[in-house]
């Protein structure tokens, strides 16, 4: 898939504001330094689409935006960590479930996991609420351009799918990124590709 275009259509507080078009949707979500809007920059080909910040939890609405005037990608704010309130914090995550539990549009998300980090309870608990709610999403492995400790990200991607498996009994798709060299952009747009063209059938 060539990017042609992108149009940022908004920012919404609740499910009700958001677009109503009947298009293909992916949403982006995972804990809040995961590098989300670096990857979605990185995805999109455009340098500041998503903003970044050294502060965890910037991100605080649903953003949307048009791509190929064909379908949208949204930008969700980040889970766990994040210098807000503890009251902020669970008022994100209802919006966030009552998202993921009530959006029609919804293709597929794409659940972003640190590669540098040890499985996190946070990522394994939200990975099982998808399940819970039949939402269709796939796993995607970030920042794998850099080392962190002794243990190198493949034994972190490893040991995350084998947490995983305690839970279920096949793991979904899986793709292994980096913004920095753009690793798994093709891989993720052709996904996304193949989805889309699945839906016009």
């Amino acid at each position: 898939m060539i990017i042609q275009n992108v149009e940022f259509i908004g920012s919404f507080e609740r499910l009700d504001q958001c677009p109503q078009q009947d298009l293909p949707e992916y949403a982006f979500i995972g804990r809040s330094n995961v590098g989300k809007s670096s990857l979605i920059n990185m995805l999109t080909d455009h340098k500041n689409l998503a903003h970044t910040s050294s502060t965890p939890g910037k991100t605080q609405l649903f953003n949307f935006f048009l791509i190929n005037d064909g379908w949208h990608l949204v930008d969700l704010p980040g889970i766990g960590y994040a210098r807000v309130s503890k009251k902020l914090r669970e008022k994100w995550q209802r919006k966030i479930h009552f998202y993921f539990k009530n959006r029609l549009q919804l293709s597929c998300a794409f659940y972003l996991v640190d590669s540098n980090v040890p499985p996190q309870k946070t990522d394994i608990d939200f990975i099982n609420l998808l399940g819970k709610l039949e939402v269709p999403f796939v796993i995607v492995f970030t920042k794998t351009d850099k080392k962190k400790g002794k243990r190198s990200k493949e034994d972190h991607v490893e040991a995350f799918k084998q947490t995983l498996l305690k839970d279920w009994a096949s793991l979904p798709q899986t793709f292994i990124s980096s913004s920095v060299d753009s690793t798994g952009r093709e891989e993720m747009l052709s996904f996304i590709e193949s989805v889309n063209q699945s839906l016009m059938e």
